[in-house]
């Protein structure tokens, strides 16, 4: 296929609604695999969402649908895209004046260049919604939940805060590992002491039909999609802070080479990311927020000085057992199912499993969770190695400030030596396990 120089995308506000003509190709909620009970109208919240939130939960599914299905094989680098992006929404004015904002967050965290348009609904969007309970019934919390250590970590410490008042929980499948993510949130289930909720959605896309497009398998923009659907629960239950846990280390996720910099590494939980979707969040509420001074969401991430091992000594603390830890889903590249077994959800190899690694060893002395492959045995393929390697030269230089600064922006509140305060703690962590596996090396050597 030659490489196009944009690919255009035409989100269709319902689906079977009228589709424009070629070059565009229409998407629409139909390309997600879910429930009907799940659909974007149909979620179990105790308000309907304003106009705003609506708008915000639409265009991060079209974003998230775009990127899937512009493969970056067929752009002329094999990596960066120019995506043409349109979205019906009830107050295009609006979405104008965050149109920067929004440009400069999928920038960052995908690496291409997008060219979003809003157009007036003009009766294309059907509203809808839950009926509106009273406020007394409302969440006074909202988080994300993965399944993974950091969620999990977060999830525990605020299930057992004595509250009358609920913690909503959003969550999106994983596919093959449902299971596991149902085992962990039952976890935090067994120790909470306040309601708990969860809303379950989908990340799974349909793949196009024909040969002419294929899903792309990156998905670097699925952490706006998760922080988008968790924004639009939080306005409808008027809830307004909602946080988005990740290890300070890995929000920051600094390249171990420089071939590796920019969107090559995830940045869904970055500074300059959240400082980027706060802003648009501000621009399109802006109305909502004059009526009623008192109302407006804000996404933090309560981790942000906090390494992995940190994290995991603080779940330990709340009292959570190593074995629900090691249950917890942290792969970036889940291994493929296992003839006759159940499908492992650790590769052992990737920089997340790596991390994982050393924060459980950090807080337990050990980690006993299954994966596919360890980094130090022997009959791992070189070429298995690429992540370990680049870890232990990363340890064998110098990270400063400057270099975080000089790697992605930074918003003007925050400041690059506190930031450097848990890379530095980080490093040190891994730094440990890349010492431990030495010494079991030469022991399985000897």
């Amino acid at each position: 296929m030659t490489p196009q120089a944009h690919t255009r995308f035409h989100w269709l506000a319902r689906p079977g609604a009228q589709a424009p003509p070629e070059p565009w190709i229409p998407l629409s909620d139909a390309i997600y695999w879910e429930r009907p009970s799940r659909a974007p109208d149909r979620r179990v919240l105790f308000a309907p969402a304003p106009d705003w939130a609506d708008d915000l939960q639409r265009v991060a599914r079209a974003v998230f649908a775009a990127d899937r299905y512009a493969n970056r094989q067929d752009s002329f680098d094999r990596w960066t895209r120019h995506i043409v992006l349109s979205v019906p929404v009830a107050d295009p004015a609006a979405w104008q004046c965050a149109l920067p904002s929004l440009t400069a967050m999928l920038e960052t965290v995908t690496g291409d260049r997008w060219e979003v348009c809003f157009r007036p609904a003009d009766g294309e969007l059907i509203r809808g919604g839950p009926i509106s309970f009273p406020a007394d019934h409302f969440a006074h919390e909202v988080a994300l939940f993965s399944g993974g250590l950091d969620s999990l970590g977060w999830a525990v410490q605020r299930a057992t805060v004595h509250s009358p008042h609920a913690l909503l929980l959003t969550m999106f499948e994983e596919r093959n590992f449902g299971t596991l993510q149902d085992h962990v949130y039952d976890a935090v289930s067994s120790v909470s002491q306040r309601p708990l909720r969860r809303l379950v959605q989908s990340q799974t896309t349909r793949g196009p039909e024909g040969a002419r497009l294929r899903l792309e398998r990156s998905t670097r923009s699925r952490g706006f999609l998760y922080a988008a659907t968790a924004v639009h629960a939080a306005a409808a239950e008027r809830v307004p802070v909602v946080h988005l846990p990740e290890n300070g280390q890995l929000a920051l996720n600094p390249p171990l080479t420089a071939a590796r910099s920019a969107s090559c590494s995830t940045r869904s939980v970055h500074p300059w990311t959240l400082h980027h979707l706060n802003r648009v969040i501000a621009e399109i509420s802006r109305t909502e927020a004059a009526q009623n001074t008192h109302f407006t969401v804000r996404v933090e991430n309560p981790f942000a000085t906090l390494t992995k091992g940190e994290v995991c000594a603080e779940a330990r603390d709340a009292g959570l057992p190593q074995h629900v830890l090691e249950a917890t889903l942290s792969c970036g590249t889940p291994p493929a199912r296992r003839a006759g077994g159940p499908p492992l959800a650790h590769c052992g190899l990737c920089f997340p499993c790596i991390v994982r690694r050393s924060g459980l060893h950090h807080a337990f002395g050990e980690d006993r969770t299954p994966y596919a492959a360890d980094p130090w045995n022997p009959s791992v393929r070189p070429s298995q190695l690429t992540n370990w390697h680049a870890l232990r030269r990363w340890l064998d230089t110098e990270c400063t400030a400057q270099d975080l600064a000089a790697d992605m922006p930074l918003p003007q509140q925050v400041r690059p030596e506190h930031l450097l305060e848990v890379v530095t703690k980080g490093r040190e962590e891994l730094r440990a396990l890349v010492t431990w596996a030495d010494q079991r090396r030469a022991r399985q050597a000897s």
